[in-house]
């Protein structure tokens, strides 16, 4: 018998969510059905306030007039062109506008689809540069724990999120991880980066004496690491980091897909934190979320290492059907100038002090644990339910969510990375609204 897709626009069923508990969430769905600015509207009409710009990724906020017009002209006027072989303008004025605002060093762009490519295509850069160099025994990858890089095979391997790992298997062979930095005991409240831990980036040295240097082909880490619930570098960690790769020939590759495009109030994590890595993934912000879109930024060096053999080659078999198209690269100069025009980066900067201390306005309520905050991010780090870890934080998550606040948890963490337009009187809308809802729980 053939299927009927002519289902009713309410029938749930066919969509697989991802990251979702799908049956908990079908049984009373959350409908977002427009957006603006700092708002989305509910299915009900309900205006809900972002506090987490979508997924860490709509900066400029909702609907910007800008980009929205660039990708309607851009659709009008080319709508795919080959990635292969071929090019078009967009994408070339894209990288440039990039490079424009990366840290000192930073030469080229390969474009890709998301962060979990992004992540992809750095780690095979790493091993292709290595062998490129005669160097091909350099095939050990070098993650860290409690770490997120997407959800590509590289990126579950050497991120460090037990339950993204897992259920998938043995994931790719020669890979090792570095502790995380989370000291609770000795780093709370902290505000901005915490003074203690930077001796962790020591154990790099560990790695090196146990597998050898010359089996290492890169280190990749989160200069701040969001998705498992913001952890903030020590200070001096990652400056650690930098000096121990440099010493031994390992490429650091910083995954900014989270910190990329003024979240800390530079374009950055790199320039904020004054550590330049050989390559830095990004996504999200680099399109304002609008049009799935991720890069690869290198360093000269990275490149060149490529550019040998005859000029008729390819240099590097890697690539993806999408790979800076038309539509996404429109979206992406548009994003940038707005970012530019209205001087979201320095304002990210300058609202970042009240952000801090509304945030640490919330210690002492009840089952609040830790706070810790650095740029435009924020964790507020709740006492787990015994033998229902997750459930408080999640309950909160609904609460919010019932009050016209959106807000995000990963285990009994919430995060909270609201866009870059925010206003001082949206700032104690959300956290006070999140005070009551921590009140209520009690």
């Amino acid at each position: 018998m053939a299927l009927d897709r002519n289902v009713a626009p309410n029938d749930l069923n066919a969509f697989w969510m991802p990251f979702t508990a799908n049956r908990q969430f079908k049984r009373a769905p959350r409908m977002l059905v427009a957006a603006r600015d700092m708002h989305f509207t509910s299915a009900e009409g309900r205006q809900i306030l972002d506090g987490t710009a979508g997924l860490w990724c709509c900066n400029a906020g909702h609907c910007r007039p800008r980009i929205t017009e660039a990708i309607q002209r851009q659709a009008a006027e080319l709508d795919y062109a080959p990635a292969f072989q071929m090019g078009h303008p967009k994408a070339f004025e894209l990288a440039n506008r990039v490079l424009d605002i990366a840290p000192e060093g930073m030469a080229h762009v390969f474009f890709c689809n998301s962060g979990s490519e992004a992540v992809d295509t750095a780690l095979k850069i790493a091993l292709a540069y290595h062998r490129a160099r005669g160097e091909g025994s350099r095939t050990r990858l070098i993650g860290r724990e409690r770490g997120y890089h997407g959800v590509g095979f590289g990126g579950i391997s050497v991120g460090g999120i037990v339950n993204n790992r897992r259920h998938f298997g043995a994931l790719l062979a020669g890979v090792d991880h570095l502790p995380h930095t989370h000291l609770p005991d000795r780093n709370r409240w902290t505000r901005g980066q915490p003074e203690h831990g930077a001796e962790l980036a020591d154990e790099l040295e560990r790695l090196v004496a146990l597998h050898g240097a010359e089996t290492i082909a890169a280190v990749i880490v989160e200069p701040v690491a969001g998705s498992t619930g913001v952890i903030m570098p020590p200070k001096g960690y990652l400056e650690r980091l930098r000096a121990i790769t440099r010493k031994h020939g390992i490429l650091l590759i910083f995954d900014e897909v989270i910190t990329g495009f003024g979240r800390l109030g530079a374009p950055f994590a790199a320039q904020f934190f004054g550590v330049v890595p050989d390559m830095i993934t990004c996504a999200k912000g680099l399109t304002n979320g609008v049009i799935p879109m991720g890069g690869v930024i290198t360093t000269a060096a990275v490149h060149d290492a490529f550019m040998s053999g005859p000029e008729h080659m390819i240099e590097l078999f890697h690539g993806y059907t999408y790979s800076g198209s038309p539509i996404a690269s429109a979206a992406g100069i548009a994003t940038l100038e707005t970012y530019r025009e209205e001087g979201l980066f320095e304002r990210a900067a300058a609202i970042a002090p009240y952000w801090q201390e509304a945030l640490h306005a919330l210690k002492g309520l009840p089952h609040v644990v830790d706070i810790r905050n650095l740029g435009l991010i924020g964790a507020v780090e709740l006492d787990p339910i015994a033998g229902e870890p997750t459930k408080r934080a999640f309950s909160a998550f609904l609460a919010a969510y019932d009050r016209n606040i959106l807000i995000r948890t990963t285990g009994d963490i919430i995060a909270m990375s609201p866009p870059l337009i925010i206003e001082k009187a949206q700032i104690d809308t959300l956290i006070g609204t999140l005070a009551d809802v921590l009140k209520a729980a009690a």
